[in-house]
């Protein structure tokens, strides 16, 4: 067995690994190197509970400080990674002494996509990715502030929610025609636009960015077809990228990230990778995947750990996830893109239903809005690629599982 793991990355999977192994009785030197101050930490809450100072810093974190005390973990916070040097089975870290291992974890994660506009570097222009990412965003938020949200997504949307609550004055402007367009059904994306504009918010759709005006700190939000929206202050929440440079200039596959296989393995026998940053096989869906999940994240990191202890572990799950918004739960589990059929199960007016993706008449998504049961009970079905008979699905008072074929 391996006698030093170096973990990559100070996020939800990487702090996974360092349990997953102690669970596993690896008994060897566990080397966590994370380029943010602060030990591995929640990030989903920071768009909701964080945001709106619901939760501090010690409830966002995985574990607490004994933990990895308790563990014997080796930690270099706030640490660079400059370059991995395979051949030695080396990192290289600015401005501090190289880090050896003999098997390495890459859990880099991914970083947001920023926008190159003229006024982003204005004060009062953020993104949100991070615990100090919050902490501008919300000493910047005020009763009665005009916020301009650019992006409709799952966090500028999430953002909306907080901030109307507080009391701001909300604008969204999204460049697809509906909102959440990448994750869920236009029957999805009018109930939440039906939502949040009943709640105040203002939605600028079909519409870009063209550039931020403003003295030293932001004034408005300039669109492509020339208005001027006037803001107090802006989130930029316009998706992610994998960080997945290290593993280029190391020499690894890269497609939309970090390649590896179901055992989270690239192809140096000595370097896994897991989270946001990788693309790994999934035989449900029978295809390559990048996820940005928690869920994601916890599980191939199990795995990861598993096989580095030499239990031998494949990956292969349904992909879930979930927001919230207002007293909204969206719960998702599995991917619609390839739907033919959709059915709306329960009725959008009493805020509680769902929509289900079929493909041939076989389960391959949900969309669950407070429809937990429905949530639950689809993940086994996908998992088992059911055939539903559709003729009964509408029906919310009969569960599920009881219309598979």
């Amino acid at each position: 067995m391996s006698k030093r793991i170096v973990i990559a990355g100070a996020g939800h999977a990487a702090g996974q690994v360092v349990a997953s192994l102690r669970q596993h009785a690896f008994d060897g030197r566990i080397v966590l190197v994370g380029d943010e101050p602060y030990l591995p930490y929640q990030r989903p809450p920071l768009s909701k509970k964080f945001l709106a100072g619901e939760m501090s810093v010690e409830q966002l974190s995985f574990k607490p400080a004994s933990f990895y005390d308790d563990a014997g973990v080796e930690r270099h916070l706030g640490s660079t990674i400059a370059s991995i040097h395979r051949d030695a089975r080396r990192l290289a870290i600015d401005g501090g002494e190289d880090i050896g291992y003999d098997k390495l974890v890459l859990a880099l994660g991914s970083r947001v996509r920023r926008l190159r506009l003229g006024g982003e570097a204005l004060d009062r222009v953020h993104y949100l990715r991070s615990i100090d990412d919050v902490d501008a965003i919300r000493g910047d938020m005020e009763t009665g502030r005009r916020l301009v949200i650019v992006g409709a997504g799952y966090i500028g949307l999430e953002v909306a929610a907080v901030a109307r609550q507080a009391g701001l004055d909300v604008t969204v402007v999204e460049m697809a025609d509906r909102v959440m367009s990448r994750v869920v059904s236009p029957e999805i994306s009018d109930f939440y636009q039906i939502e949040h504009t009943n709640r105040g918010v203002r939605l600028r759709l079909s519409t870009g960015v063209a550039g931020l005006n403003g003295g030293k700190r932001v004034r408005s939000v300039v669109t492509t077809e020339g208005e001027e929206i006037p803001a107090d202050l802006v989130v930029i929440g316009v998706g992610i990228v994998p960080n997945s440079e290290l593993a280029s200039a190391a020499g690894l596959e890269v497609n939309d990230g970090i390649v590896v296989d179901d055992r989270c393995r690239t192809a140096d026998p000595d370097v896994f990778a897991v989270g946001d940053c990788t693309r790994h096989p999934n035989a449900i869906y029978g295809r390559m995947l990048r996820l940005e999940s928690v869920h994601n994240a916890l599980e191939q990191a199990k795995t990861a750990a598993a096989n580095l202890c030499a239990k031998h572990a494949a990956y292969c799950q349904v992909p879930w996830f979930w927001s919230d918004q207002y007293d909204l739960k969206l719960q998702i589990a599995g991917l619609s893109q390839d739907y033919d059929d959709i059915v709306i199960r329960g009725n959008p007016a009493e805020r509680s239903f769902s929509c289900l993706y079929l493909e041939e008449g076989r389960l391959i998504a949900v969309d669950a809005i407070n429809a937990p049961r429905d949530f639950i009970q689809s993940k086994k079905l996908i998992a088992d690629r059911a055939v539903l008979r559709s003729e009964r699905l509408a029906d919310a008072g009969i569960p599920l599982q009881e219309l598979a074929t």
